[in-house]
């Protein structure tokens, strides 16, 4: 297939690209200056983790998210939680790395969590296999001397006799697996999805889709940031590079945006925006109705982080103002950071942060005067939401 790029300047584009924008420009002036950048930008690692989710018709509540980061689960995870928390590691790697890593071709292998094929695995069972230990002297003689010497002589050399016996049976299990091994390298070279081809279809060839979405992002270059950013996801949308990633091409805009030099203050939470347009607009087969939504979907997010920057610095103010009075040493400060930093907290996750008792976690959650937030009758909340 090839994908058809329609045109960027399109009269009916051009009020929405005005504003999505003076929208972005606003939005990272304002976060690349804030006193609450560093927890702006965290919290929204969170709710885009979980918003992309709702995008694909899934339900992954926030703070569920937010304790199994933690690794303080209220229940066992669910398949889609788990999902969620791929998204989110790979914001956060996106972030760590240089603004074009995410768009290259090792960053794209990365994220795809690309793999070493069976040879290697096979060649480290081969180098790593045990040499086989001396065989027994069966002298008799000997043997004679040893009972008469020790009375367990006997019982010992039967239980030798049978670790050598197991020796045995090791080794050749290790060549019939180095033997499988082989095999199944030859047939994955002969036929790329071997197997796999009753789960997967094998027309799906996700690199020759991957060459073709780079090529839309090589035109990309040449327009507007916030234009090539419409172009990088209708491009993604359309070709659909990745089956079981496909929620990967919203990270891959905000990097396109960060690379560019658009929003450099943080990764931008794409899919939070989405939110806020409707699917049949999104998916709409009209282009020019496809990009208008992505365009209002740019505006929608950069209202939302103002809108969050706000009640951020707000809730800074009031929580400082309460601990004006308190000595050097208090752990209030740090407990501060963590609620600017994550959209809920837990006792136990105040505590392992602080550095306090569970106890002490409580105190100093009613010292801020902070918000409850129970979570459904399965565990205590607060947050500054």
């Amino acid at each position: 297939m090839r994908y058809q790029i329609p045109d960027p300047y399109h009269p009916a584009l051009l009020p929405l690209l005005i504003s999505a924008e003076d929208a972005l420009a606003r939005l990272d002036e304002r976060a690349n200056r804030h006193v609450v950048e560093d927890g702006f930008r965290e919290r929204g690692h969170f709710f885009d983790a979980a918003a992309a989710l709702w995008v694909a018709g899934e339900l992954v509540h926030v703070e569920d998210l937010v304790l199994h980061d933690a690794h303080m689960d209220a229940r066992a995870p669910t398949h889609e939680l788990t999902i969620a928390h791929s998204i989110l590691r790979a914001r956060r790697r996106i972030w760590l790395a240089e603004p074009a890593w995410a768009l290259s071709p090792p960053g794209l292998a990365a994220l795809r969590g690309e793999q070493g094929n069976v040879s290697n695995a096979g060649d480290g069972l081969a180098t790593t296999r045990p040499e086989p230990p001396p065989t027994l002297d069966d002298d008799s003689a000997q043997l004679e001397e040893e009972e008469e010497a020790n009375p367990m002589a006997a019982e010992f050399a039967a239980i030798d006799a049978a670790i050598a016996r197991s020796q045995q049976l090791l080794e050749a299990h290790d060549k019939d697996t180095l033997e499988i091994a082989e095999r199944a390298t030859r047939t994955t070279t002969q036929e790329p999805l071997g197997q796999l081809g009753l789960l997967f279809d094998e027309e799906w060839d996700e690199d020759a889709r991957i060459e073709e979405w780079r090529h839309a992002v090589a035109t990309a270059d040449q327009l507007p940031a916030t234009l090539g950013a419409a172009l990088v996801f209708d491009a993604w949308e359309r070709i659909e590079p990745l089956r079981r990633q496909h929620w990967l091409g919203s990270l891959l805009v905000s990097a396109y945006l960060r690379s560019r030099g658009k929003v450099t203050s943080h990764l931008l939470t794409f899919n939070t925006g989405q939110k806020a347009v409707r699917y049949e607009r999104r998916r709409a087969h009209d282009p020019v109705t496809r990009w208008s939504a992505f365009l209002e979907v740019m505006t929608a997010t950069a209202d939302l982080g103002l809108k969050e920057l706000d009640r951020l610095s707000l809730a800074k103010t009031q929580m400082e103002m309460r601990i004006r009075d308190r000595r050097s040493n208090s752990s209030l400060p740090a407990l501060i950071e963590l609620l600017l930093s994550r959209p809920i907290v837990s006792a136990a996750l105040v505590a392992q942060h602080a550095g306090v008792t569970p106890r002490g976690a409580l105190n100093l959650i009613r010292e801020l005067g902070i918000r409850e937030m129970t979570g459904r009758g399965r565990y205590r909340g607060w947050g500054v939401l």
